[in-house]
């Protein structure tokens, strides 16, 4: 599943949310390649606004999975909220060649809105454009 929409937290939500991430660290440091771990503290930290660290988890799972096609897509979204728009073209454009296809997701996604400023994000969505009318 990729990431969910990200929303403000509240005190308590950012504590619990602290709380887990830490045991998701401490459960990565006895099998650092263990994909569900990976997976949910990704998705942890990029809630946390700690996009930095999700980055590092995304490419992580990219090693281990790199014809995962939402796998990819969580990373090219990593890549766009650290503003790396070239980096989140070429990503997005692997994930959609290795079969990710939820492209009304990916134009509401607020993890790509700063992608979406960018110009490759047309050039993108001219592709998914053609894609489209090729599968009709």
């Amino acid at each position: 599943m990729a990431k969910s929409h990200r929303k403000r937290l509240s005190r308590s939500e950012e504590r619990e949310l602290d709380i887990e991430i830490r045991f998701m660290e401490g459960l990565l440091r006895r099998d650092p390649e263990d994909v569900e771990v990976l997976e949910i503290l990704g998705e942890d930290y990029t809630r946390r606004g700690r996009f930095e660290d999700g980055l590092r988890v995304d490419q992580q799972l990219a090693r281990l999975r790199p014809e995962d096609p939402t796998v990819l897509y969580n990373l090219a979204c990593s890549y766009a909220l650290t503003d790396q728009p070239e980096e989140a073209y070429h990503t997005l454009n692997r994930a959609i060649d290795c079969g990710y296809r939820d492209f009304r997701w990916l134009e509401r996604d607020p993890d790509l809105e700063p992608f979406r400023q960018h110009p490759l994000y047309q050039r993108l969505r001219r592709r998914i454009r053609r894609l489209r009318a090729a599968a009709r």
